[in-house]
């Protein structure tokens, strides 16, 4: 199995962290940036393949693949050419050829401990499954899914009616062949829409589970964090054990990346 990492934008609400730095490679865990947690986690859940598309700063992930790939997962990367002027829609579909057989697809800001792949991987087999995770308040920016009875998806969206609210989706997700075959079309059917520049890859997943059975698997009492903003740089870090000494530490490999 192999997993798709979306890692293209330029990350602008994390300024002026991420001015030269691409978001993928801020550290997050004394020098390890998100990037290589991602990829040890992965790797540790026995996934031997990654694909890293990226776009913004591409050179400097580019040579932190060849230098610090983990071991036990192969890791190439991908250019998206139109990363400044696009969302995460265009980035699938660019990728789409890619997207055959059982394969992981994640957000390149979404962090997680191995244990959430673990329970992804074990869930029952199904054309797509989502990872959601279940909380008290969301906000506006959270990607809030709908669950029928039986834990299907029902819909999803930032835009969502509080009332119909059972979870947000943290950006992992499992494809099977099925499931992959179907994604595939819709987002070449959604790349023609006029707003395709501006729209996200969920939208298809939520047209997808209005056609057919879309999983879902919660993690509750599992950790994961997303990297959205300076304040969520300062939570991750102390959330994977960084202290005050750390810091400096972090600062160099700042600009060890530029």
């Amino acid at each position: 199995m192999k997993a798709i990492i979306l890692s293209a934008g330029q990350g602008k609400r994390l300024r002026p962290l991420t001015q030269d730095t691409p978001k993928c490679l801020l550290p997050v865990r004394g020098d390890e940036p998100v990037l290589e947690v991602q990829l040890r986690a992965l790797a540790e859940c026995g996934i031997e393949e990654a694909i890293v598309w990226v776009g913004f700063g591409a050179d400097h992930v580019e040579n932190f693949v060849a230098r610090r790939s983990p071991n036990g997962i192969r890791v190439r990367t991908v250019f998206n050419p139109f990363y400044a002027v696009s969302d995460n829609l265009a980035t699938c579909w660019l990728a789409r050829e890619e997207m055959r057989g059982d394969f992981l697809l994640l957000n390149g800001d979404t962090l997680f401990e191995p244990a959430v792949l673990q329970r992804l991987l074990a869930a029952p087999q199904a054309p797509l499954t989502l990872v959601i995770n279940e909380k008290d308040d969301y906000d506006s920016d959270d990607m809030k899914v709908s669950l029928s009875e039986a834990d299907r998806l029902v819909a999803v969206g930032k835009d969502l009616d509080p009332r119909i609210v059972d979870g947000e989706s943290i950006g992992l997700m499992l494809f099977r062949s099925e499931g992959a075959e179907r994604f595939r079309k819709l987002i070449d059917a959604a790349i023609r829409c006029d707003d395709a520049i501006g729209r996200w890859y969920l939208s298809s997943v939520n047209e997808m589970a209005q056609e057919s059975p879309v999983s879902t698997v919660a993690i509750t009492g599992l950790w994961w964090g997303e990297l959205d903003s300076p304040e969520d740089f300062a939570e991750l870090r102390v959330a994977l054990g960084c202290d005050d000494k750390d810091e400096a530490r972090a600062q160099r490999t700042l600009f060890s990346l530029e």
